[in-house]
């Protein structure tokens, strides 16, 4: 059998090797950076709108809290990726435990934003709830 021409074992395999690593080393970066915009906590601040009283609340992400007649959860709470305009984005879900009828039904479930929160506001007769950060 004639040895192929223009082959080098060594060469392939060092290619093989290089490209390994190079997708090892790119996939823990971008799953790094993924992990460090994900936060613990979500900071919260209510107002009654019958007392005019405000409370500042540190929620955990992804455990249910309960103040007065609502459920807060918070799934995510992260900042934005780009460095011109700082912005803080958290999933909140808000269920009002008054209504004993629709136990499943969120009063609100969606993204809210920390400098526009008319873009997706809470709407609720005695309370409102805006976002003012992460930890």
């Amino acid at each position: 059998m004639r040895p192929l021409k223009n082959t080098r074992p060594g060469k392939i395999n060092f290619f093989i090797n290089f490209l390994f690593v190079f997708f090892c080393f790119t996939f823990n970066a971008i799953s790094s950076d993924k992990n460090e915009n994900l936060k613990k906590y979500t900071e919260i601040k209510i107002l009654d709108k019958i007392s005019s009283k405000n409370i500042s609340l540190k929620l955990t992400n992804g455990k249910n809290f309960e103040y007065s007649d609502l459920q807060i959860k918070s799934i995510k709470c992260k900042h934005s990726e780009f460095d011109d305009d700082p912005e803080i984005i958290a999933y909140v879900q808000v269920r009002d435990l008054s209504n004993k009828k629709n136990d499943e039904v969120y009063v609100f479930n969606g993204w809210m934003f920390s400098s526009s929160p008319s873009i997706n506001p809470f709407d609720h007769p005695v309370y409102d709830i805006w976002l003012t950060g992460c930890n």
